[in-house]
């Protein structure tokens, strides 16, 4: 009988958690409340959140704009489709969407997910293309150790060896993959296409032109395929070919938008715009599920010119008013702060912090970006074994593969942040 089972022993009998074996759960802890960057257990005990729930929650738990604004929105209109129907929260949402995103992005698809919303822009690649008149185009081109999500499609695009769904690459679509950008973030650039990776993708969209209906990828940062960062000239380099071959770029900015890298998109570390934008995490401030897929004018009106004539997606959750106005909430908190200079604090505070570990064995390097922090190891890292470090800690951090990293609320004081650096360099040491 499952009523006679304590709280964690019916989680761990019943409940699936991510990437999780059933049958060696892991240590789990039950979170009965949250507010700024505190998680608190059911006994009572505080650990600072210093992964923002999975990078969304930039502005700390329990945000009271953000919190408001779905307490007034649920007081008047909860849920309604946009099948034939809208509502001011997606209005005013997409406004402000115009006002931050690059200028070229003006038609707004809203999504129930990040990996939703990397499906949607695949599907507006093929069906623009075919629009176009080039029906063969259905395949996509994307760089090595690269994730967009847990989805049919998205995971098509994640690396097919060393990726997390490596196991399925027998049954997913078979994509075209380069390798991923040579040259680092802050080294200096090398124009011999032969160094700087763009002989090989010229040599990959020119072989598939027929084939190929989008170039995507995360801009400057790759996030669950190792925390790699690179320079961003590959991108306006990257622009360029697509151009030449008639190919779409996508960037997906699920885990880079909002001020994460330092600029307010990652997009902004390179001179180009791309065709198409996949929104998600930070867009509600970790609130509540929400996503968008962002594109130009000649990507919406191709699509409508063509046949059928319309675009073949509509979520039932799709423009929620409730996460409309939470999304406005969190983005009206953004923006109306000085968030570069508190991003830059934090990113500063995290190189002299993290610097230590550098000379620690089994290092391979320490790097930052605006609000992510990384130290990465020469040998995988257990998340069971962080987690059992954390009540000590007072910090719960998830290492996945060899890194062990951190992308705190921007809410995050100096006090709090060297709690969290403290606790990198402990697990650096210890595991």
């Amino acid at each position: 009988m499952t009523d006679v089972l304590s709280p964690l022993e019916f989680d761990q009998k019943h409940l699936w958690h991510p990437y999780t074996n059933v049958t060696k759960p892991g240590p789990t802890f039950v979170v009965k409340e949250a507010e700024g960057v505190h998680l608190t257990l059911e006994d009572g005990t505080r650990l600072i959140d210093a992964m923002s729930s999975w990078w969304c929650m930039m502005h700390g738990h329990r945000n009271p704009a953000i919190t408001g604004a779905i307490h007034q929105q649920l007081e008047t209109l909860p849920h309604v489709m946009f099948g034939g129907l809208t509502h001011h929260a997606a209005i005013d949402l997409g406004r402000k969407l115009l006002e931050i995103t690059p200028a070229s992005l003006t038609r707004i698809f809203y999504c129930d997910s990040g990996s939703v919303s990397v499906e949607v822009a695949m599907k507006m690649a093929v069906q623009y293309q075919h629009a176009m008149g080039h029906v063969g185009r259905s395949q996509f081109a994307t760089i090595r150790s690269g994730y967009h999500g847990d989805t049919w499609k998205a995971m098509s695009v994640c690396d097919p060896d060393t990726g997390m769904h490596h196991l399925f690459q027998g049954a997913l679509s078979v994509q075209h993959f380069v390798s991923r950008p040579p040259i680092r973030l802050g080294e200096e650039w090398n124009d011999d296409p032969a160094k700087n990776g763009l002989e090989e993708l010229r040599r990959v969209l020119s072989a598939a032109t027929d084939q190929i209906a989008g170039f995507i990828l995360e801009p400057v940062v790759q996030g669950t395929g190792g925390m790699y960062f690179y320079h961003p000239e590959y991108l306006n380099q990257a622009r360029a070919l697509c151009d030449e071959f008639g190919i779409l770029l996508i960037f997906d900015e699920i885990a880079t938008g909002f001020g994460r890298t330092g600029q307010l998109f990652a997009t902004g570390h390179c001179a180009v715009e791309p065709d198409i934008i996949c929104l998600g995490k930070g867009l509600t401030g970790g609130h509540i599920s929400f996503a968008t897929t962002m594109t130009n004018d000649r990507v919406a009106t191709g699509i409508g010119n063509g046949q059928p004539g319309i675009f073949m997606h509509g979520p039932t959750y799709m423009a929620n008013p409730l996460a409309c106005a939470a999304a406005k909430a969190a983005l009206d908190l953004l923006t109306g702060q000085d968030w570069q200079s508190r991003v830059a604090t934090i990113s500063s505070q995290m190189r002299t912090e993290l610097a230590p570990a550098r000379a620690l064995p089994n290092v391979a390097d320490v790097r930052v970006l605006g609000a992510i922090g990384v130290i990465e190891m020469t040998h995988q890292v257990s998340a069971d074994a962080a987690h059992a470090r954390a009540r000590d800690m007072g910090v719960f951090l998830r290492p996945f593969g060899k890194n062990i990293y951190t992308m705190p609320p921007y809410v995050t004081t100096p006090d709090q942040l060297s709690q969290i650096t403290a606790g990198m360099l402990r697990l650096a040491q210890e595991l």
